[in-house]
């Protein structure tokens, strides 16, 4: 393996602390919007309201990072991790401290991506 199991679950949990620290820190911008004509003007209003959207599709992004880090925690215990789960090849171990929850190696993941388009 290419990396340390040691290491990949430092870099894990460092990342799963990150994101519920950033979660804690959103949590007022994701609460309710008061609709209250008389305090708040209506372009004030909208722009809280985008701004609500927003801070929730973020925290709903979080919380798919977070999934894809117990993912790799899952394949770390497995023995999985640190190998494509498409052609089984090592991940390089640049691209796992870059990106601990990297399933594919850097062929699959280009190849994926240029399916795409």
């Amino acid at each position: 393996m290419a990396i340390s199991p040691k290491t990949a679950m430092e870099l894990l949990e460092g990342k799963r602390i990150e994101i519920a620290a950033l979660s804690d820190l959103s949590k007022e911008a994701r609460s309710v919007v008061t609709l209250d004509q008389q305090s708040v003007g209506r372009l004030s209003r909208m722009d809280a309201l985008q701004s609500q959207a927003m801070a929730k599709e973020t925290e709903r992004r979080r919380a798919l990072e977070l999934q894809r880090i117990e993912k790799a925690f899952e394949r770390l215990e497995s023995g999985d991790f640190g190998y494509c789960v498409e052609c089984d090849a090592e991940i390089p171990l640049k691209r796992l401290e870059i990106d601990p929850t990297a399933t594919l190696c850097v062929e699959c993941a280009a190849k994926k991506e240029k399916a795409k388009k």
